[in-house]
């Protein structure tokens, strides 16, 4: 038999039973529309409903608010809506009117998922549920729904129901402003996640804040201070830049070959902002930059973090027109307001190619730094770092940093791990016999697709150090 025939016989029969059932037993448990009427004191059917749609990553800021307004009067419920899979199927309004004929949706328990508040908080959030209670003196309905991505439902919604005019409008717009105060995102790390069933979000991943030291950041002197005074030194001075009309939206480009550093300069600015809301974009989820501004924007002071945009300066296979996806990035960035506390940083190993994409948008990226591979005192300083608590001489470390020129911060962390590895397998104490192998042998001329996935090219850099 045909898959898709089957499926239908299967829906058929059950959408049949179901209907037999609310003949068979009409009065068997409260019904939705008896519930509704009964709860707003008209006949419930004859009323409009108003539909804000909310996106699917914001539904626990929603559940939040929802419940603090409908708690705010002691009489208020929580109820679910039974009926099968076709309720999922169904607008409110649809419900409504087809439970005039036969009651086919009796009042259950409602529907929850879990979702992440935090890096290690959860809550179960109402994923479908009739919320009554009464706002401004007027009753009202609200069912709350999540997105269902796999039935084409891109976003969660709230359909409410209300007997005065205008009280629904005036209700939808308290919870968008409480949304904004009460986000559990404000202040946190985030990831975006690309849903497999369209372009929207499919969820959020909170990140833990790194925790790291300016020492534990390695570069060329001055960089680290010039990148974290244009990030986050802006941001602290935000009240004066502002009473002198200077905007505060800002753009920062960090390049360079891969593995010198870039990533890690991006935790350690991640490390020291504090309370400022972090958007991270990567990979299919740079084509969700425009949902990422919007958080930014609304959630502010924020950092929108791109990383490797090369990879989207000529894709259109994201985008939503001829142009590339890197100009949705720029677009958005140009959208912001004056007054909005919101840094860019953008990363790249292929700066020639977002040169070129950046060139024909002028002013949005206002700082571009490199993070060169490192000279031989930086390499010193990479081994030291990584070696913490280990056996290796001074002496051992400058000759290491001496036999690695061209290589990357990437490089000296992983010839540390060659080290402790062959240690481990010899049997012995991490030290100096051990290191100077681990030299040779990385930089032996069978490694070199290895440096290269380092991010190093082995070679002599061509200024002397």
């Amino acid at each position: 038999m045909d898959e898709k025939l089957g499926k239908f016989i299967e829906d058929f029969a059950t959408l049949t039973r179901l209907v037999q059932s609310g003949l068979d037993h009409p009065d068997d448990g409260e019904q939705l529309l008896q519930a509704l009427t009964g709860h707003l004191g008209v006949p419930a059917h004859e009323l409009s409903v108003v539909t804000e749609e909310i996106p699917q990553h914001r539904l626990v800021d929603v559940d939040i608010v929802m419940e603090g307004l409908a708690g705010r009067e002691p009489d208020w419920r929580l109820v679910g809506i039974g009926g099968g899979d076709q309720r999922h199927h169904m607008s409110f309004s649809d419900m409504l009117q087809q439970s005039r004929s036969y009651p086919r949706f009796p009042l259950a328990q409602p529907d929850f998922t879990n979702l992440a508040t935090g890096p290690d908080q959860q809550r179960q959030a109402v994923a479908l549920g009739l919320w009554l209670f009464s706002y401004a003196g007027s009753p009202v309905a609200v069912l709350q729904r999540g997105a269902k991505l796999d039935r084409g439902r891109q976003n969660a919604s709230l359909e409410v129901l209300a007997v005065r005019p205008g009280v629904a409008s005036e209700f939808l717009a308290e919870v968008r402003r409480d949304m904004e105060h009460q986000s559990v995102f404000k202040g946190q790390i985030i990831a975006l996640a690309v849903s497999d069933y369209g372009p929207s979000i499919s969820g959020v991943t909170f990140i833990r804040r790194p925790e790291l030291a300016s020492s534990d950041v390695v570069l060329p002197a001055g960089l680290l201070d010039k990148v974290e005074g244009h990030t986050l030194g802006i941001a602290r001075q935000a009240d004066i830049l502002a009473a002198h009309g200077q905007h505060l939206k800002r753009g920062l480009l960090l390049y360079g070959p891969p593995g010198t550093g870039k990533t890690h300069t991006v935790r350690y600015l991640l490390s020291q902002s504090e309370g400022t809301t972090a958007v991270l974009l990567s990979g299919g989820s740079l084509a969700r930059i425009s949902e990422a501004a919007k958080i930014a924007r609304a959630l502010a002071p924020s950092i929108v973090v791109l990383e490797d945009c090369d990879l989207i300066a000529e894709d259109r296979s994201f985008g939503h027109g001829p142009k590339p996806l890197l100009f949705e990035v720029l677009d958005a960035m140009d959208g912001l307001d004056d007054d909005a506390d919101v840094a860019f940083v953008l990363t790249t190993n292929r700066v020639d190619l977002l040169e070129r994409a950046l060139a024909q948008r002028p002013g949005r990226v206002d700082l571009a730094v490199e993070i060169p591979l490192p000279s031989k005192h930086e390499r010193v300083e990479l081994l030291r770092l990584y070696s913490n608590g280990l056996a290796f001489s001074p002496s051992a470390i400058e000759a290491a940093a001496d036999r690695t020129a061209g290589t990357t911060a990437s490089f000296a962390k992983e010839l540390i791990r060659r080290s402790v590895v062959a240690a481990a397998l010899a049997g012995e104490t991490p030290g100096d016999s051990h290191l100077g192998p681990a030299v040779g042998l990385l930089m032996a001329d069978g490694e070199a697709l290895t440096r290269s996935l380092l991010g190093s090219n082995g070679r002599e850099p061509i200024a002397k150090e």
